[in-house]
């Protein structure tokens, strides 16, 4: 590995793909908690579903690597 990670172009290139990945999972996310028939905050912070929970952690985790795998091309 040599420091090509180190140029300009490079650089910027993954934080520009690392915000726009943030970007598209944060909508994803709020268009999930949209199509549910409750709050998923409410669920989960006040109400504390373990449950829910896990399936929303499920759900992250299949989000990050479609958006991961999208823009890894």
């Amino acid at each position: 590995m040599g420091i090509e990670w180190l140029k300009p172009g490079a650089f910027f290139g993954s934080i520009l793909y690392a915000l726009v990945g943030v970007l598209v999972f944060w909508l994803s996310f709020l268009v999930i908690d949209k199509l549910t028939p409750y709050n998923l905050w409410e669920e989960l912070v006040e109400k504390q579903n373990v449950a829910l929970g896990i399936v929303v952690g499920a759900m992250v985790l299949g989000i990050s690597v479609i958006v991961a795998a999208a823009v890894h091309g």
